[in-house]
C-alpha cells in the first residue's frame, strides 16, 4: 500500500475526520514494513484452533483426555475462518420520550459468536451490592446492567491506542537500537515453554522502551516495536466495572468512569432520578506530531506527551434531543481539542437508530426490542435506485431487479429479495473495488467501506470507464447477473427457493473451539445450529455479511427504569459450558426468533420463577 501514495490512501479509506496526514517520515520507508512484521500482532488477535496431529507439523501436537486422538494447536489462518464484524449498539432514552415518563437503557454489544458464551448473566447480592447484568467470566464485576440506581450499557470507542515504532539497529550488537545519539539496550526475556513429551522450546522476547519487539530484520538492521497504550498499568480490562455497579448517580458513575482504561468504550448511563447520559473512556495517547496511522521512528522525536483524562473525554448530561445513541460511529463533537482515532465504522447502524429515535413519537418497551430487532437496511435504501432504468435482457435477472425495486428494504429472515440483495450487494462492492484499488490490489485494504462504495458510485469518475454513468450502469447490472447465477447455483433456478434465512444461505453455525478435535459423536454434541438468520452487518440486528453469522449481537439488556422487573434479556447460545447441560443451548431458539426473557430482580419475582436453589454452607 506504501506504493499507492497517501492522497489514494485517503481516498480509499473511510478516515474521520477527514484529511489526516498520510506522508511518511522521511526516516520510515514503508516498502520495508512486510507482513512479517505484524504477523505476531495478528496472530495474538486470531482465533486458537485445535487441529487433528497429521494437520501440522509434530513439534505443536497434544494429545486429547477425552478421545485419546492426538491433537494439535495453532492460530487459525485467515483462509479457514469468515470475515468477522464487530461492533455494538446501545442507546439511553430519557423520560419525556417514553409513555412511561421513566427512562429506558439499551445495549446490544456484538463480539464473536461463539459456544460456551462469551458473557453470562449474573445476579451479585451481598451487603452494599444488589448489581444484575453481564460480563465475561474470567473479568469480575457485571460491565453491562443495572444496580437500584441505575443502568449503564458500552459499545467500542475506537480510540487509537497503538503505534508501531520503526529502529535502526546496531550492527556490532543486534540487540542494541538507536535512540537519541546513542545506542540503548533492548530489554531481553529468555524463557522455556514447557510441552508434553517434548523437550521444553527457548524463546527469546526482547523489549524496547516502547514495548515488545514485533520482528527483527538483521540483515538491514532494522527492529519494529509496538506501543500499545493498554499495556501501561492500571489497564486490567473492565476492571472498573467494579465501581461502576456501586455508582448511585452520573456524578459518582462519571467518577468510576475515570478508572475504565480499556478498552476504549462509549458508556452510557440512565437512572431513577431521570438522567440520561454519555461517558466516552479509555486510554488515549497524546500526539503532538502524527496521527498514529502510519509508523514512525522509534529514536525519541515521537514520543506520546501523557493522556488525555478520561474525564476529558466526551461526554453529555441531558441531551436536548432527549436520547443518545453509539454504534461504533464517528461520535466525536464538532471542535473538539483532541485527535482520538481515525477509522470508524461505517454510520449505517446509528443512522438507522438515530431515524427511530429522532422521530416526535413516544416510546413503549416492545418499542426497544423491536429497534434491537431492526433488519431494515440503509445501505440497500441507497444502492438499489440504481437498479432504476436499466434491464437486463435475461428473464431471471429482470425479474430480480423487478424484485428489489418492490422491495421494502427489510433483511427478514423469510425474504427472497433480501437473498437477491445480499448476493448483489457482495459482487457490487467486490467488482467496484477491484476498479477503485490501483492494479486491483483491493486485498491490501485493510477495510471496504461500504459508504464510500456508494458515494463513488453515485458520483463515479473515470476510472469505470471513459463514460462513468453508463459505465456504472452497466457495473450494477453486471453485478445483479452475477448474483444471480450464483444464487441459481448454491440454492437451485427457481427463485421460490431462494429464502433469505435458510441453512443454506444466511444462518449461524456455532463450532465449538475443541470441534476439529474430537470425535464425530463428541463434535455433534459440542456445536450448536445451523439455525437461519435474518439481518446483515449493516442492519441495527447486525448478524454479518457472511453466510455464516460470525458475530453479532449475543447477549441484549433493556433496562426499564420504571419498573426493574419488567427489563428485558437474551444470551445465545445458554449459561452453561457443559454440553450434558440442559441449558447449554437452550436459549439459542429464543434468541434467533427474536424473544427476550424477564430479567427479573426483586427476590419476590425471583423466587417465583427459580428452577431450583443452591445453598453452600461451609465446614465450621
Amino acid at each position: 500500500m506504501s506504493q499507492w501514495g497517501a492522497a489514494r490512501i485517503e481516498e480509499l479509506l473511510y478516515l474521520h475526520p477527514g484529511n489526516p496526514d498520510l506522508e511518511a517520515d522521511v526516516h520510515v520507508d514503508l516498502s520495508s514494513v512486510s507482513e512479517a512484521v505484524l504477523e505476531i500482532y495478528s496472530q495474538s488477535r486470531s482465533p486458537i484452533t485445535f487441529q487433528p496431529q497429521d494437520i501440522v507439523s509434530p513439534e505443536f501436537r497434544r494429545t486429547s483426555k477425552k478421545s485419546k486422538a492426538p491433537v494439535s494447536i495453532r492460530r487459525s489462518s485467515a483462509d479457514e475462518h469468515e470475515h468477522i464484524d464487530w461492533g455494538s449498539n446501545n442507546w439511553v432514552i430519557g423520560g419525556g420520550k417514553t409513555f412511561s415518563g421513566h427512562p429506558f437503557l439499551a445495549n446490544d454489544p456484538h463480539r464473536s459468536q461463539q459456544v460456551p458464551s462469551l458473557r453470562y448473566w449474573v445476579h451479585l447480592v451481598s451487603p452494599g451490592w444488589n448489581v444484575i447484568g453481564g460480563g465475561e467470566p474470567a473479568l469480575p464485576g457485571v460491565s453491562i446492567g443495572h444496580n437500584e440506581y441505575g443502568a449503564w450499557g458500552l459499545t467500542i470507542f475506537a480510540i487509537d491506542q497503538e503505534d508501531l515504532y520503526v529502529y535502526e539497529t546496531n550492527p556490532e550488537n543486534a540487540s542494541q537500537y538507536r535512540y537519541g545519539e546513542k545506542w540503548e539496550d533492548m530489554t531481553v526475556i529468555h524463557e522455556l515453554i514447557p510441552v508434553r513429551n517434548r523437550s521444553p522450546v527457548a524463546v527469546e522476547l526482547k523489549f524496547t522502551r516502547h514495548g515488545p519487539v514485533l520482528h527483527h530484520d538483521k540483515v538491514n538492521n532494522i527492529a519494529y516495536a509496538l506501543r500499545a497504550a493498554w499495556l501501561e498499568v492500571g489497564c486490567a480490562p473492565y476492571l472498573a466495572s467494579l465501581r461502576m455497579d456501586q455508582a448511585k448517580t452520573w456524578e459518582e458513575f462519571r467518577d468510576a468512569c475515570s478508572f475504565s482504561r480499556t478498552p476504549s468504550e462509549n458508556m452510557v448511563w440512565a437512572d431513577s432520578k431521570n438522567n440520561i447520559g454519555w461517558q466516552a473512556v479509555g486510554i488515549a495517547p497524546i500526539r503532538k506530531k502524527w496521527t498514529g496511522l502510519l509508523p514512525v521512528p522509534g529514536d525519541g522525536r515521537f514520543e506520546w506527551e501523557g493522556y488525555i483524562p478520561i474525564k476529558s473525554l466526551p461526554h453529555i448530561l441531558n441531551p436536548e434531543e432527549g436520547f443518545f445513541a453509539t454504534a461504533n460511529q464517528d461520535n466525536i463533537p464538532m471542535g473538539y481539542q483532541h485527535t482520538l482515532g481515525y477509522l470508524w465504522t461505517d454510520p449505517f447502524r446509528f443512522a438507522r437508530i438515530q431515524e427511530i429515535l429522532g422521530s416526535n413519537r413516544k416510546f413503549t418497551l416492545n418499542d426497544m426490542t423491536a429497534l434491537q430487532l431492526d433488519e431494515l437496511s440503509l445501505p440497500a435504501r441507497a444502492l438499489v435506485p440504481f437498479l432504476r432504468g436499466i434491464r437486463s435482457k435475461d428473464q431471471s435477472v429482470e425479474e430480480a431487479r423487478q424484485a428489489l425495486l418492490a422491495w421494502d428494504l427489510v433483511m427478514d429472515i423469510d425474504s427472497i429479495e433480501a437473498a437477491i440483495y445480499m448476493e448483489w450487494e457482495k459482487k457490487l462492492s467486490q467488482n467496484t473495488w477491484s476498479r477503485l484499488a490501483p492494479d486491483g490490489r483491493d486485498e491490501l485494504l485493510p477495510r471496504k467501506s461500504l459508504k464510500k462504495m456508494i458515494d463513488y458510485l453515485t458520483a463515479p469518475d473515470g476510472r469505470i470507464g471513459q463514460n462513468p454513468t453508463e459505465a456504472r450502469d452497466k457495473l450494477v447490472i453486471g453485478s445483479l447477473e452475477e448474483a444471480v447465477q450464483s444464487l441459481a447455483e448454491r440454492l437451485g433456478p427457481d427463485m421460490a427457493n431462494w429464502k433469505y434465512g435458510q441453512e443454506k444461505y444466511h444462518h449461524i453455525f456455532i463450532r465449538h473451539i475443541m470441534s476439529r478435535a474430537v470425535s464425530d459423536e463428541l463434535r455433534s454434541k459440542f456445536d450448536i445450529g445451523p439455525v437461519p438468520r435474518g439481518g446483515n452487518g449493516y442492519t441495527v440486528n447486525m448478524t454479518t455479511d457472511n453466510l455464516n453469522q460470525t458475530s453479532g449481537a449475543s447477549f441484549r439488556l433493556i433496562a426499564d427504569l420504571e419498573n426493574w422487573d419488567h427489563s428485558l434479556g437474551s444470551n445465545c447460545p445458554g449459561q452453561s459450558g457443559d454440553p450434558d447441560s440442559p441449558h447449554y443451548d437452550d436459549l439459542i431458539d429464543l434468541w434467533a426468533k427474536g424473544r427476550y426473557f424477564p430479567v427479573l430482580y426483586s427476590r419476590t419475582k425471583i423466587e417465583s420463577a427459580a428452577e431450583k436453589t443452591t445453598r453452600l454452607i461451609p465446614k465450621n
